[in-house]
């Protein structure tokens, strides 16, 4: 495996985070790090936790979509809170193996200081979108190879893409499919089904089906005013892609919430299937892409649980969120938010075995 980028975390790496108090034990007490990082793919195959958590702290793919970049700031907010949650009876902190994040800067700071003009700049990081893509192909292939379920932490939603085609390619590679090829729930304001322009975070999924990595497709909560023409056609006139509209749900009722996911559920349950949670689908969310219409935080989490329990689950992506957007919006409360969404996932996993 080539993966220049990737930086894995030692024990002292995580205890450095973690807040020590007697009579508790914190999931950063417990959590799994690699033993050897000399063979990646050896050490993953030897822990004992059936999670192996990343993170993808970029916003190259937000900014190759003309976005308001930012979500590569949730990362670090988002440990900080999870790795200080209690380990207990609810959730035991060794079921994970924290590997560590990729770091993309170097690509970053090479377009912003280079690029000559808009119009370059956009080609250029759509560019780089690729070796992102690559490099988080390759661990997600490496980690649902071994059987255990990759929990993607972003970043932009154009990981969707190197998260399905790699769980593809390592649940084929391990014989637990019969070709390379998933299926994807998202939770999501956007459709992000742009047409194939260059690689962003609003085309990783029309890039997935293209190259057959993607079956079936159900994009949860859409809003209609967001979604472009071109995208709604290429979408009704497809029999594996279903979607629901946040305006069926919550405006017309033709759906509860909960039916709406089930739904979901249903057109997908025939294969493996990834779970995509876009934090700007949640109301006032500090994400690239923030609306004051939306779902609420407990929505999201019973859309987690229901899916953890009610899909064969390839991998859970969580993408978008941002503690600092470069537009000078921030909010404190991002990193805790993918903390219970996560610890929801792992709870309803666990529940469902």
């Amino acid at each position: 495996m080539q993966l220049p980028h990737l930086k894995i975390y030692n024990k002292q790496d995580i205890l450095s985070v973690t807040r020590i108090r007697r009579f508790e034990t914190k999931i950063g007490e417990r959590i799994q790090v690699l033993q050897q990082s000399s063979d990646l793919e050896l050490a993953i195959r030897q822990s004992s936790a059936p999670f192996v958590m990343i993170g993808v702290p970029e916003d190259i793919g937000v900014l190759a979509n003309q976005g308001v970049g930012g979500c590569d700031s949730a990362w670090i907010a988002f440990l900080q809170a999870f790795l200080n949650t209690q380990s207990n009876d609810f959730f035991e902190g060794s079921s994970i193996l924290l590997i560590g994040h990729f770091d993309f800067n170097d690509a970053k700071q090479l377009i912003e200081n280079n690029a000559q003009s808009y119009d370059e700049k956009l080609a250029a990081y759509r560019h780089a979108v690729n070796m992102i893509d690559d490099e988080v192909e390759q661990l997600i292939h490496v980690i649902t190879q071994n059987q255990k379920i990759p929990i993607v932490i972003g970043g932009g939603h154009n990981n969707a893409y190197p998260c399905i085609k790699g769980a593809a390619k390592g649940l084929y590679k391990s014989g637990q499919i019969p070709i390379a090829q998933i299926n994807a729930i998202n939770l999501d304001a956007h459709a992000d089904f742009r047409p194939m322009e260059g690689r962003h975070s609003g085309n990783g999924f029309s890039y997935a089906e293209a190259d057959g990595y993607l079956e079936k497709y159900c994009v949860l909560a859409f809003h209609e005013s967001y979604l472009p023409q071109n995208v709604w056609m290429d979408m009704v006139n497809n029999p594996f892609i279903d979607c629901i509209s946040y305006e069926d749900i919550f405006l017309h009722e033709k759906r509860t919430f909960l039916q709406a996911v089930a739904h979901a559920t249903g057109f997908t349950e025939d294969t493996y299937c990834g779970i995509e949670l876009d934090l700007d689908v949640i109301e006032n969310s500090i994400s690239s892409a923030s609306s004051p219409a939306g779902i609420s935080l407990a929505h999201a989490r019973q859309f987690i649980n229901f899916t953890a329990t009610d899909s064969k689950v390839a991998y859970l992506h969580i993408c978008e969120g941002a503690v600092q957007l470069t537009d000078g919006r921030s909010g404190h409360t991002t990193g805790k938010m993918i903390s219970y969404l996560v610890t929801d996932f792992v709870k309803a996993m666990f529940t469902s075995r």
